[in-house]
């Protein structure tokens, strides 16, 4: 069972876009309406958001009970505690702020609030008790597979360098076949870690689900909580990546999914902070006559 109780709240436009793609067309409407307009459908009642978007009253409450909300009336009093962002300000980080005529300034400002807000809102989406089982289970793992393509391969093999570093080896594999083959043989006491923005990639979804179906701990790294690759997992580590122009997908997820694995990386430390300590200190010193110094 996937562990998604969260002790803080992301925001709800990162709660909104995390769901989007897997809701029904006319619960998509609402999402997409609600998105453009807050105000606007905070100021609404529940019949005027549904004619709005040519859906019914039950497909309104529907969308609700799906964020994790009472009803229209609890989703209005999270709109209006959000009042605070207009609708511009939400739109940021969507994939249409970035426009030709503007300058380097303005595209580092975009970069920079997309990115902190991604940031902030993964720190508010993760479930610790998750982190912790997930941690644990890193720490006592006999063996530990990473399963990653694309841009979140480039995060998954800097996890594992990182723990090569405090002595605790791990492996990390993107071709589909060599990933299966590694899952195969994974079984109880190891762990099958998949890292996939979208949840939807195939080469991370069948090593992971063959990896539990051999008895291993399943970890997911992504950024939909009701993707196949979610659905899988044992634990489920919610990223809250922001699409911006010309950088979407696996781009705008790295830094939230470096964050995330920084706080596994750093867990497992803690955990044997002195042997930790001594791993670290000893492949630092291992290196240190290749650092040129003035």
């Amino acid at each position: 069972m996937s562990v998604l109780a969260a002790s803080q709240q992301p925001s709800l436009e990162a709660r909104i876009k995390g769901l989007l793609p897997a809701l029904s067309p006319a619960q998509a409407r609402i999402a997409t309406e609600v998105l453009r307009d807050p105000a606007g459908v905070a100021a609404s009642t529940i019949g005027q958001l549904a004619a709005r978007c040519g859906t019914s009253l039950p497909s309104v409450t529907r969308f609700c009970l799906a964020l994790g909300l009472s009803g229209y009336a609890e989703l209005r009093l999270a709109l209006a505690a959000e009042s605070g962002r207009t609708s511009s300000s939400w739109e940021r980080g969507t994939g249409a702020e970035v426009g030709p005529d503007d300058s380097l300034e303005d595209v580092l400002q975009t970069l920079l609030r997309a990115d902190t807000r991604a940031l902030e809102d993964t720190v508010a989406s993760i479930d610790v008790r998750a982190l912790g089982r997930a941690v644990q289970a890193i720490s006592d793992a006999r063996r530990i597979d990473m399963y990653a393509v694309s841009g979140s391969a480039s995060t998954a093999e800097d996890l594992r360098l990182r723990l090569h570093r405090i002595d605790r080896a791990a492996s990390t594999w993107s071709d589909v076949h060599n990933a299966l083959t590694s899952a195969a043989l994974l079984g109880p006491g190891d762990v099958a870690i998949g890292i996939s923005h979208s949840g939807e990639t195939v080469e991370v979804l069948e090593p992971l689900q063959r990896a539990g179906r051999g008895g291993a701990t399943t970890v997911a790294v992504t950024n939909y909580p009701r993707s196949p690759l979610a659905l899988s997992a044992d634990v489920v580590l919610l990223t809250a990546a922001r699409d911006v122009t010309f950088r979407t997908g696996g781009m705008s997820a790295r830094h939230v999914q470096m964050l995330v694995l920084d706080a596994l990386y750093l867990g497992v430390a803690q955990r044997d902070y002195p042997l930790a300590e001594q791993a670290f200190d000893a492949t630092a010193e291992a290196v240190a006559s290749h650092r040129k110094r003035s």
